[in-house]
């Protein structure tokens, strides 16, 4: 590897293409890819409008309703852990479709679901699938698209976004009708996507011409501190995240359409901030710079929520919302791109590593916001603004783990090309010492420089 930060090729790392320039010329399987992630990211925000329903509708206490994303996000941790395995075994067509099918039959049967706990145990039913489908349908993306990584994560982060947008407006207004509705049209329009993949996507190749992966292989990617602490902040920074999804809802008290509204304008921020904002925000400050601002500003964020909730002011709640979606769009990127460029191993091990630890921070978020609100209560009277506070506390955390990142530059789109080769042909894919990678410098000079 003989790229230095004063010559970098045409495809280095620090270039940021806008989103017009990442769309362009991309093959299908990439489209198809990102429509069904949009589908798939639909499925975070679509109980937020129907909670308050949903609660009252099956009896249920805001605790276990907020189980609904504990259990989705519990299972899809840990079947992370899976998903190169399965990628390696099975081939990534094989496996995005596996995890499309479960997610269809986990949403038509949530539909028919009878008690909060049948809905908690399909919800993470509803997690499996998505586990094999978002860690694999990142590396098809990335490994697919043409003009590089950085225009590849854009799309991937645009997926992200509007499916977090059109989720909670897709909700509010099915769910309208019945708590039933955005379920069932979920199964239909995955179903949809999953046909899509079925019908587009290119064939997987002989098992021998795959990166051999182990099940350990994405816990002994994390070996490398630079992705262990972007991970590990990242996971701080999602139980942010999912304290804002699963506690405002129940904050506001409102009905389906003025929820859904808000976390419509919510989701749109997070599109429009990941892919216009993000590369600016990176190419300004730099990755780690950026990173650390950005977090920060979300603690300031997250403590505005919790004052609006503590003096019962909708306004104050609202405008908290729909900002701290500015702030996760650019925070998403970023995290996003620190990983898959930091990587020491293939591209599909070091994302199972990195979303194993990013979506334990939400599962165990979603798990306590509920819990927090009560144990910090008052006769019998729930602290509402408690989770907010403590979302905020995680920021701050964030913040002090990712100043432990190593000041090094991320790797150049043809050093992560050599180092997939160089894994592929040593056999079963394994954590690469920093210490025999080449020098490359501080990544804020670089970014400078850029």
């Amino acid at each position: 590897m003989s790229t230095t930060p004063h010559s970098a090729p045409p495809d280095h790392a620090d270039e940021h293409p806008g989103l017009l320039d990442a769309l362009k010329g991309q093959p299908k399987q990439v489209w198809v890819t990102a429509f069904a992630a949009v589908i798939a990211f639909m499925g975070i925000g679509l109980v937020d409008p129907i909670l308050n329903t949903i609660t009252e509708a099956l009896h249920a206490t805001p605790s276990q309703t907020t189980l609904l994303f504990a259990s989705y996000l519990g299972v899809q941790v840990f079947a992370m852990l899976l998903t190169g395995l399965m990628s390696y075994r099975f081939g990534a067509k094989r496996t995005v479709v596996t995890g499309l099918v479960l997610i269809v039959i986990a949403a038509g049967l949530c539909a028919f679901a009878g008690t909060i706990e049948q809905l908690v145990w399909l919800r993470a039913l509803w997690g499996l699938g998505n586990a094999f489908f978002i860690a694999t349908a990142l590396s098809v993306i990335v490994g697919a698209a043409t003009g590089g990584q950085k225009g590849a994560i854009l799309m991937y982060e645009a997926a992200l976004g509007l499916g977090l947008a059109v989720g909670p407006l897709a909700g509010a207004v099915l769910g309208n009708i019945s708590w039933r509705g955005p379920f069932a049209g979920t199964a239909i329009l995955m179903a949809i996507g999953a046909l899509l993949c079925v019908i587009m996507l290119q064939r997987d190749g002989d098992k021998a011409d795959r990166t051999p992966i182990r099940l350990t292989d994405p816990i002994r990617a994390l070996k490398d501190r630079n992705l262990l602490m972007t991970s590990i902040g990242s996971a701080f920074y999602t139980a942010a995240f999912f304290a804002v999804i699963a506690w405002a809802p129940f904050a506001l008290g409102k009905g389906a359409y003025y929820i859904g509204f808000v976390f419509f304008g919510w989701g749109l921020c997070v599109a429009v901030s990941g892919v216009f904002v993000a590369p600016r925000v990176s190419a300004k400050f730099g990755e780690r710079h950026g990173l650390m601002g950005a977090v920060f500003l979300c603690a300031v964020v997250l403590a505005v929520i919790a004052v609006g909730t503590a003096i019962e002011s909708d306004a104050l709640i609202v405008v908290g919302v729909v900002v701290s979606g500015l702030v996760s769009g650019v925070l998403n990127t970023l995290f996003t791109g620190a990983a898959m460029s930091s990587a020491t191993t293939v591209r599909s091990v070091s994302s199972a590593g990195y979303n194993f630890l990013r979506w334990m921070g939400g599962a165990v978020s979603a798990i306590l916001v509920g819990h927090l609100a009560e144990w910090f209560g008052s006769d019998g009277n729930p602290a509402m603004a408690a989770p907010f506070w403590a979302g905020a506390l995680c920021c701050i955390i964030a913040v002090g783990v990712l100043s432990l990142r190593p000041r090094a530059a991320a790797r150049t789109e043809s050093e992560l090309e050599v180092l997939e080769d160089s894994v592929s042909a040593e056999g079963p894919a394994q954590a690469v010492d920093e210490s025999e990678l080449e020098p490359r410098g501080d990544a804020d000079a670089v970014h400078s420089r850029a």
